[in-house]
């Protein structure tokens, strides 16, 4: 008896402790300790509870915390009565413009509530396409307890108890709070969000994480560096992000000498004539993979033309030309011409070139999320059994089996007809193509699939 007491009182005492450490963010009362950026939408206070209201011809408006927060675990309610685009800041900063990450809430059929949004920098860094089953965790219309942990450079979020969002990313540490009212179009005038009862935790915050839900997907933007979770997973560095260990040239036995410079954690192949293969040549890895799941970021100069193929046997094509594998197309569709050749645009970006043209299946009508040149965009290939899929910037663009009559039928009236049984090799190299123009490449992982 005595020890089950002893038990009882320490648990009563953590969650007393527990408790304790959480600091209210709203007085209920007035806006003390939070300030208006942004636009013009007014903030006001009833019975207890944030009011935003949508008006026209204003930027987002942010209501934010005039203090800044690290490590924190936060929790708030949050209600829409009405179809208005939202979402909750944190670790943010303000230049001219708000910026930072964002806990979304939408409303929308495309159903991205618990997403995390990367406000006037990078855009969406994890969409609810890679949690899928989170999509329904926001109900409109009634009150929702929203949850964000952030400790170092992970961060996750949660909706109703649903988890949604497993992000790792190191870009920014400290900042911010804001609650947000978006800009909006003539319909959606004097549309409302509302909040309460928020609360955050700054002290033991490893200690009161939730469990994540080992079913949602890691997504991580760490440079050329694996997390604990993909290590646990079978992830595996594809490139170092120092050295040419694991890769050779396409024609060639070593890497090579000149043309593929490695730079700061960045492999790029440098511009030449333009040509395919003309230059350095293209990149392959010295092992062969059958059902896999390769990710990597890349980013392309203006006009640029690259591509990512797999299952790539180096001994078919000798000659000019690229080395031949079934191949993710990396292209500037606006200034390349190859955007406009092929059949109904699939030469494109994400597109397996010249065979099937990407669109965007996560979200279909959105179109592809292309973060544009310059930037870092991240290309993901999934093969498993014969099935494959493109993904870019982690909503998926394709979908194909590589072992059906369609595929076969698509190869017979492509570019690579002449070659037997393309495509449908057991196994075969990773490439990295030169196509004579600037694109470099990053956080080159892999793991393989049982």
């Amino acid at each position: 008896m005595r020890q089950c007491f002893l038990s009882l009182l320490l648990v009563g005492l953590f969650y007393s402790s527990f408790a304790q450490n959480w600091q209210p963010l709203f007085n209920g009362k007035d806006l003390t300790g939070w300030e208006s950026k942004g636009g013009k939408a007014p903030f006001k206070i009833e019975d207890g509870v944030i009011v935003g209201t949508a008006v026209l011809n204003s930027p987002n408006t942010f209501l934010c915390t005039k203090k800044t927060y690290s490590d924190f675990i936060l929790e708030f309610e949050i209600l829409l009565p009405n179809h208005l685009n939202t979402g909750v800041q944190f670790r943010s900063n303000f230049s001219t413009v708000v910026n930072g990450y964002q806990c979304e809430i939408d409303p929308s059929t495309r159903a991205f509530s618990g997403g995390i949004y990367d406000e006037q920098r990078r855009g969406w860094i994890y969409p609810i396409s890679l949690n899928t089953k989170a999509s329904a965790a926001f109900q409109l219309g009634m009150w929702n307890r929203v949850r964000i942990e952030c400790l170092g450079s992970e961060i996750r979020t949660y909706i109703n108890g649903q988890m949604c969002s497993n992000l790792v990313d190191d870009m920014t540490s400290e900042g911010f709070i804001g609650l947000q009212v978006h800009s909006i179009g003539e319909k959606e005038k004097g549309y409302i969000v509302k909040w309460k009862d928020l609360r955050i935790l700054t002290e033991d915050v490893v200690v009161h994480r939730l469990a994540p839900d080992p079913e949602v997907m890691q997504m991580s933007y760490l440079k050329n560096e694996l997390t604990e979770w993909e290590k646990r997973n079978g992830w595996r560095l594809l490139w170092d992000g120092k050295t040419s260990e694991g890769w050779r040239g396409a024609k060639l036995d070593g890497f090579p000498k000149s043309g593929w410079q490695m730079k700061d954690g960045v492999l790029t192949v440098l511009a030449t004539d333009g040509g395919e293969s003309t230059g350095p040549g293209d990149i392959v890895t010295t092992s062969n993979y059958s059902n896999f799941e390769l990710e990597l970021e890349f980013k392309i100069t203006e006009g640029a033309n690259s591509g990512i193929k797999y299952f790539v046997d180096p001994s078919l094509n000798k000659g000019q030309g690229s080395a031949i594998g079934c191949e993710f197309q990396i292209l500037d569709d606006q200034r390349h011409p190859d955007a406009k050749m092929g059949v109904n645009g699939n030469r494109t970006v994400g597109s397996l070139y010249d065979l099937i043209t990407a669109e965007n299946l996560s979200v279909p009508g959105r179109g592809k999320q292309f973060k544009g040149v310059g930037k870092w965009n991240k290309a993901r290939i999934v093969s498993r059994d014969g099935k494959v899929e493109h993904w870019l910037n982690n909503e998926k663009i394709i979908e194909y089996d590589r072992n059906s009559q369609i595929f076969k039928a698509l190869v017979a009236y492509s570019k690579y007809k002449d070659w037997p049984n393309f495509g449908r090799w057991p196994e075969g190299s990773i490439l990295l193509q030169d196509h004579g123009n600037e694109v470099s490449f990053r956080s080159i992982k892999i793991r393989e699939l049982n």
